[in-house]
């Protein structure tokens, strides 16, 4: 099975403020503007909502408005994930994920290897894939996988990665895995210039 993540650079507190924000007004521009999209993942996700799974729009309803929510197990669960995913495609900017767009078990694990090889340990990949990263109150599911870099840990991150060029240090590692690490990196740096502004990313 392979998978993709999805990262996103933004304001994390602002963005996670929207969740109980009740602001209708948000609410009624994704519609206007993204009823397409959602309409498509409703098709997705068709059988799922026979069985009693919110559409993305109520979804979405619920979680600006912070709940009620079923409980954790719920078979719709992940609908209320994506609609924090939408949430913070529509407040964030998109950032390269061509090194993590697709790829298999194990693969966010081998990265993190490689940062820890360059004395990288303010911030974890592997955290993208798991469920952490929501806002509480969401239920739990499998998917979508969610994590975040405040902009404090991405600070640390650079100065750990400068730190480690000063040094000299140049790890033996696989090209895919210098790569990603690349990818990584400029997330960091991306997120370091700018005061209040970290990452999010979902596995899915």
């Amino acid at each position: 099975m392979s998978m993709s993540l999805s990262v996103y650079l933004l304001d994390v507190a602002a963005t996670r403020a929207l969740v109980g924000s009740r602001d209708d007004q948000l609410l009624q521009v994704i519609s206007d503007q993204f009823g397409d999209e959602l309409t498509r993942a409703d098709q997705w996700f068709d059988q799922a909502i026979a069985q009693g799974a919110p559409t993305s729009f109520e979804a979405l309803q619920t979680v600006v408005h912070g709940g009620p929510f079923p409980q954790g197990g719920s078979p719709g669960a992940f609908q209320y994930g994506y609609a924090y995913k939408r949430l913070c495609s529509l407040t964030g900017s998109h950032l390269d994920n061509s090194s993590f767009s697709p790829y298999r078990a194990g693969w966010l694990e081998a990265v993190d290897e490689g940062l820890k090889a360059l004395k990288v340990t303010a911030v974890s990949i592997a955290e993208f894939g798991m469920w952490e990263g929501m806002p509480d109150g969401l239920p739990w599911s499998d998917f979508p996988g969610c994590g975040q870099w405040t902009h404090g840990q991405c600070v640390t991150a650079l100065e750990q990665f400068e730190t480690a060029n000063r040094a000299g240090l140049e790890p033996s590692l696989e090209p895919e895995v210098e790569n990603a690490l690349s990818d990584c990196v400029d997330w960091i740096v991306a997120a370091a210039q700018r005061p209040g502004y970290g990452v999010i990313g979902f596995q899915s």
